[in-house]
């Protein structure tokens, strides 16, 4: 089969190389999917680079995240088992990880549904228990997690600012649904944000990207809001101060999704019947902003490395529809 691998550690576009690879074999408790669609998320980069809190044994393919199809035709979203991502005509995923493909959805916007929207949906309901009514603050709101967050915030009923670079991405945010956007690069984000809530702050900020957005998250969270730490795509982990915390009295949420997977997989199963139901009321729908032919898969791995993207970039095998 074709598949993309990683022979050596470092930037994405120099080290997937496209190449003939044997259908991997299923392990105690695996399923052999035949890949459908593949999205690509920031993990991968970070997988390429070394970087990631998972190191698969090289070489190994990324793509963490699929659309598959199942030995007995079963249509399927899945994370993929490293170290045979979904980069390559086949992957391999555990069997109880298996969830039902939304009929809703195409098999480029189910292979986007997954990770960030399950992120999205624990981040803002079991962790910061967004209400109806408040103000979610979202950084990064046009790129692929952001975008789901805007999503599932809206759908709870709030009030929703999105951060953006650039003005491609404030059209984004704006078609997403956010009800004020903020250019970073030409708007003073706190300022911004102070002067569209009367100067309260926002009730709960969803913050993807670390380093500077959180510095400015710290500045404009509302008297008891909660920041949800979900990553560093920034490159930065910041430091909090504590002491902030406790004279302004705001919570930190930390959020690691798979942990949900691997210590309560009925809450999982629970979040993807929920998504289901908002996809088929078409209140969620995964941001592609770009169906990916299967050659171009390194490139587009790098530019979600780079933060060049809007919305989700998807791979699709050789054949594939769009």
């Amino acid at each position: 089969m074709q598949a993309w691998r990683v022979h050596e550690n470092g930037e994405p576009g120099a080290v997937m190389r496209r190449e003939e690879a044997d259908v991997p074999e299923p392990g105690p408790g695996q399923v052999l999917l035949r890949v459908r669609a593949a999205n690509v998320n920031f993990p991968d980069a970070l997988l390429c680079r070394g970087h990631y809190q998972i190191r698969p044994p090289l070489p190994f393919t990324p793509g963490v995240e699929i659309c598959g199809e199942t030995p007995d035709g079963r249509r399927v979203i899945a994370t993929a088992a490293l170290p045979h991502g979904g980069f390559a005509e086949h992957a391999l995923a555990d069997a109880a990880g298996l969830l039902p493909a939304p009929d809703a959805l195409d098999d480029a916007e189910a292979a986007a549904l997954h990770i960030g929207y399950q992120t999205g949906w624990f981040g803002l309901h079991r962790r910061a228990a967004l209400q109806a009514g408040e103000t979610l603050l979202v950084h990064a709101a046009a790129g692929g997690v952001g975008s789901a967050a805007v999503q599932l915030g809206k759908a709870a009923g709030a009030t929703v600012i999105g951060v953006v670079g650039g003005p491609g991405k404030v059209a984004a945010a704006r078609a997403l649904g956010c009800d004020v956007v903020i250019d970073r690069r030409s708007e003073d984000v706190v300022a911004a944000v102070k002067a569209a809530t009367a100067g309260r702050g926002a009730d709960v900020i969803y913050d993807p990207v670390g380093g500077e957005a959180y510095q400015q998250s710290a500045k404009c969270v509302a008297f008891e809001g909660r920041i949800v730490v979900v990553g560093f795509a920034s490159g930065t982990i910041p430091a909090p101060a504590l002491n902030h915390a406790l004279v302004k009295n705001y919570t930190i949420h930390g959020l690691h999704w798979g942990l949900y997977a691997q210590r309560d997989p009925a809450a999982v199963l629970q979040c993807h019947e929920t998504l289901t139901a908002l996809a088929a009321k078409g209140v969620v729908k995964p941001l592609v902003a770009e169906r990916v032919p299967f050659a171009g898969a390194a490139d587009a791995v790098q530019r979600v490395a780079d933060g060049t993207t809007t919305g989700r970039l998807v791979v699709l095998p050789e054949g594939a529809r769009a």
